[in-house]
């Protein structure tokens, strides 16, 4: 384990788990005149989030354009240092951010039990998430699905010599061909891991690990590798870099194995003290819009759980991948064990 998380396990953990009582989730709530004005006042939004950096300015220049006199501060990480980061500065008194974004669904489980997160349902939430991608106290939803996938660089493998399964990772010809990002860093790939470990075994691991693999700390870098031609194949990746490279006409194509792809939900939520409420309010509400909601995928490739986003008819619909859920609560459990094991076959 990582020092900076043992730091932020132990500065959580010393709280306590203990689970906060909610009443109902609160009503519904719209972007209205007088939250405009008093979210206009204030003027900031500081936004901590783990989307690729690129993706979250677009997101935040789309609010500013739509509402005149706001500015939003985007600070990315990782999914696992927003979390720590998170964790050290609210056991500290320190009150910084005002919505938070992350591609580990877990983190929100620990965030609610500890009270850190502010109820609030945009009505666009209300009507058109289903159940399971929001929170039943409307402490959080899911902003964004992203899939964690294979890819490679189809001017430098053929398609035929391609892997097809996971498994075919693993054949001694992929070897010191692989790039691949790590769980300790990327909520996305901590999931996967997750899933993968349930689905073919800590064994797979470890034989992946003897591929002379290049590692990478966010799942956003390994389609990046590609594209700077410094290796061939992505082991794991986040898919919506890929589709960011192809849109740019770098040759590249993910890989969606018949084994399953692993799915992670990205969800938001407003932090409890937020020092910009209303701002936050704003902005949330603004992130479930339809138009922020298509940018996502437009612009940045993510997939959304809203029914009337459209997807570009050069992807692969969901309904045509083979996806693996995974149950947050079971991934945050498992995560110390799986950041172990990791480190045993791959390294820190």
């Amino acid at each position: 384990m990582t020092r900076m998380r043992i730091a932020a396990v132990a500065v959580i953990a010393s709280l306590g788990w203990g689970h906060a009582v909610w009443a109902a989730a609160p009503e519904p709530y719209q972007a209205t005149p007088d939250l405009v004005s008093a979210a206009t006042k204030e003027g900031l939004v500081v936004y901590y989030t783990s989307t690729d950096v690129q993706v979250a300015e677009k997101l935040g220049e789309a609010f500013e354009k739509k509402y005149p006199g706001m500015k939003v501060q985007v600070e990315r990480a990782g999914s696992e240092r927003v979390y720590q980061r998170i964790g050290q500065e609210y056991s500290s008194g320190i009150h910084n951010a005002d919505v938070i974004e992350t591609s580990d669904a877990s983190n929100f489980l620990v965030f609610k039990d500890q009270d850190w997160l502010m109820p609030a349902v945009p009505e666009d939430v209300a009507k058109l998430w289903p159940e399971k991608d929001r929170d039943p106290d409307g402490m959080y939803a899911a902003f964004r699905a992203t899939l964690t996938v294979m890819a490679y660089r189809t001017d430098l493998v053929k398609a035929e010599d391609a892997p097809k399964t996971w498994k075919d990772l693993l054949d001694p010809k992929y070897k010191g061909k692989l790039v691949k990002s790590h769980p300790g860093y990327s909520g996305n790939v901590m999931t996967a891991t997750y899933a993968l470990s349930q689905l073919l075994g800590w064994d797979y691991f470890q034989k992946l690990g003897q591929q002379s693999v290049m590692q990478v700390q966010s799942s956003t870098e390994p389609p990046k590798v590609l594209a700077q031609g410094e290796r061939p194949i992505e082991a794991d990746g986040n898919e919506y870099n890929v589709f960011i490279l192809q849109d740019k006409g770098v040759p590249i194509k993910a890989i969606y194995p018949p084994e399953g792809t692993s799915i992670a939900y990205g969800n938001a939520a407003i932090l409890k003290y937020a020092p910009h409420p209303n701002a936050a309010k704003l902005f949330y509400s603004f992130m479930f819009s339809q138009q922020a909601q298509q940018l996502n995928d437009d612009i940045g490739g993510l997939r959304s759980v809203r029914p009337d986003v459209k997807e570009k008819s050069t992807r692969t619909p969901l309904s045509q991948i083979k996806i693996i859920e995974s149950d947050p609560s079971a991934v945050r459990d498992a995560v110390e064990d799986i950041k172990q094991k990791y480190e045993q076959y791959f390294g820190t």
